[in-house]
């Protein structure tokens, strides 16, 4: 991944004539990043990264279906299948005090609030009411530890330090 770059989706096919993409999503924030005048790149073969602007963006199923300006046939619109999405991180909008991009999150280190060093947020889930931070722990062999992104658990996030506390609550990490 480009450090001036973040994920927002990836291109997974054409939808009709008309130069709509089929776009597997996987951003918090569809709404704004796909609005019409949205600002988008695609990073095509050889890691350069075309800028695109969103002439129009429609939900269809599970997808999201977006058409680029000057890319308004099935021709056009076929060149970018198979690749990644992505919004600049200059493009970013600043997130309310307790919100977080996947990226701040990703690669913290975890501890709980005995002091404990527990390990390092892998991955983030978004299984329904509330993320699933996966933890890869520090001890050889343990299975990752699944924490959900609640108040009750997650006591402390300090995004300039890479630290995350969390409270241990029963059967959370057996």
């Amino acid at each position: 991944m480009s450090k001036d770059y973040l994920n927002v989706g990836k291109i997974v096919n054409t939808h009709g004539v008309r130069g709509e993409v089929r776009v597997m999503s996987v951003t918090d924030f569809e709404e704004e990043r796909f609005e019409p005048g949205s600002r988008l790149f695609v990073e095509m073969d050889g890691g350069e990264h075309e800028e695109v602007i969103v002439v129009s963006h429609r939900k269809h199923k599970q997808f999201d279906l977006l058409v680029f300006e000057g890319n308004e046939s099935l021709d056009q619109a076929e060149r970018f299948k198979g690749h990644q999405l992505k919004v600049a991180f200059e493009d970013l909008e600043d997130l309310d005090e307790d919100e977080f991009y996947y990226y701040e999150i990703i690669g913290c280190e975890v501890y709980l609030t005995t002091g404990e060093h527990l390990g390092k947020v892998k991955e983030i889930l978004s299984p329904g009411a509330n993320d699933v931070w996966v933890v890869q722990r520090v001890e050889s062999g343990m299975k990752d530890a699944l924490i959900p992104y609640i108040d009750q658990v997650v006591k402390e996030i300090d995004i300039d330090n890479q630290k995350i506390v969390i409270e241990e609550m029963e059967g959370l990490l057996s």
